[in-house]
């Protein structure tokens, strides 16, 4: 037949059993394998699969009994490129089909080289993959996404991406529905919400980001999906980390000014809709300056956290404990029914200042000082509560250390009286000529 179509060229070769065939495969390379079914030893399916494993980069074309065809079937979705049935062969249908199955192993082994790259690539790639058919069923998943989620692809392949990924807001752990189908169906790509977390297959959690889009066909239609997502733990994390040194002190890790200011604005929303008071406490540390002097600032800041622990223990959970800077600190009253009702907080953070630190074999005594502003009556707002606050401090120290005074305007009167003299000294001075005075005389 070969020879009637002027296909002389070809050089066949020749086996009467599935072992022949497989010992002359091993030695010399075809381009194609006629085989048939029905020879010794073949036992349908079995005997394909011996010489397709013996030469796997053959075209195969199988010749089958009209009885065998579903068999011949069969092979063909196993790889084979194409079958004829014995007693219906031409000689222009074999040209045919040999030439058709070289072609098409051909562009089988190109393809099978693409799959290879596009796998490896991404395998390669720090982000996780994961396609689905136009059902919704997982059809690929890169190495990525199978650590990431926990599922091997032979075992999620199939499923919907509902069965092996769960995708949950990371504050509400409200479950994300499948963000694919939504992109298959609406013909668009997408991403999921912020802060979502992916938890796998064993329970872990980590934060993700992704982005999602429809896959297409020649023709334009939507095939599947695609999700593109990464692990961003580390990202959050430093994220949360920044954010936290921005609004906390780096020393004692209390809250800093920053976050006061917030903490107040929410304190005084409260205490309009409860009809109750917020107070403010100012607290200024006795005799802290010659602890730095005399032991050094190492001790010194050893002091400072020693006392913002102390300070934490001695408040409630809805206060607030900020640390202004220096060895100032700012306690935070929330939701009091009475402004008198911080006395007795006070009177804790007067003890509790006054016991000694035991710090590095040194017992260290100081004592704090404390200005008391209470909204509303002192101040509509949170600048104004810390600044009387401060003031009520400034006249404790006056009366000696380990004090408190409550803000009244009079010491705001006292406060404006003593600016305005200081400001009249500086502007004297500044007036008088030192050079063309003549020299004060001395007194006696």
């Amino acid at each position: 037949m070969l020879e009637q179509v002027g296909l002389s060229v070809f050089q066949p070769a020749h086996a009467e059993s599935i072992s022949a065939a497989e010992e002359h495969l091993a030695r010399h390379p075809v381009e194609v394998v006629l085989l048939d079914l029905g020879m010794p030893e073949s036992n349908g399916l079995e005997g394909f699969s011996k010489v397709q494993r013996a030469a796997p980069h053959s075209a195969m074309v199988l010749l089958c009994d009209p009885d065998d065809e579903p068999i011949a079937v069969q092979a063909i979705h196993q790889s084979a490129q194409d079958y004829l049935i014995k007693g219906q062969i031409e000689p222009r249908e074999l040209k045919r089909a040999l030439f058709n199955a070289i072609e098409r192993k051909a562009l089988e082994e190109i393809q099978l080289v693409e799959k290879e790259r596009a796998q490896v690539t991404l395998d390669c790639i720090g982000d996780a993959v994961i396609c689905t058919d136009a059902s919704g069923n997982i059809t690929f998943m890169n190495r990525v996404a199978e650590m990431m989620t926990g599922w091997q692809l032979k075992d999620a392949a199939g499923r919907t991406m509902a069965d092996c990924v769960r995708i949950v807001d990371a504050i509400s752990r409200k479950v994300i529905l499948d963000p694919m189908s939504k992109a298959a169906s609406q013909d668009r790509t997408g991403t999921l919400p912020l802060n979502c977390a992916l938890i796998s297959r064993d329970g872990r959690e980590v934060n993700i980001e992704d982005s999602v889009a429809p896959i297409h066909d020649h023709d334009g239609e939507v095939t599947g999906a695609v999700i593109v997502f990464r692990d961003v733990s580390a990202t959050r994390a430093l994220e949360k980390q920044l954010t936290n040194s921005a609004h906390h002190d780096f020393l004692t890790g209390l809250p800093n000014r920053m976050l006061l200011n917030d903490r107040i604005g929410q304190a005084i929303a409260l205490a309009d809709r409860q009809r109750c008071h917020v107070a403010v406490l100012f607290l200024d540390l006795d005799g802290f300056k010659q602890v730095n002097d005399s032991l050094g600032h190492l001790i010194g800041d050893k002091v400072l956290q020693s006392v913002a622990k102390r300070l934490l223990e001695c408040v409630r959970s809805p206060d607030t404990v900020v640390r202004q800077g220096g060895d100032e600190f700012i306690v935070l009253l929330q939701e009091l029914k009475h402004s008198q009702d911080a006395i007795s907080t006070v009177a804790r953070l007067l003890k509790t200042m006054a016991d000694p630190h035991f710090i590095d074999s040194h017992e260290i005594h100081i004592t704090t000082s404390i200005g008391v502003s209470i909204y509303p009556g002192d101040g509509q707002d949170g600048e104004t509560l810390i600044r009387n606050a401060d003031m009520a401090m400034y006249f404790a120290k006056k009366n000696g250390s380990q004090s408190y005074r409550f803000f009244s305007p009079e010491m705001a009167l006292e406060d404006v009286e003593v600016r305005s003299k200081g400001q009249a000294i500086w502007q004297a001075l500044d007036w008088y000529d030192f050079k063309a005075a003549p020299p004060l005389a001395k007194l006696p």
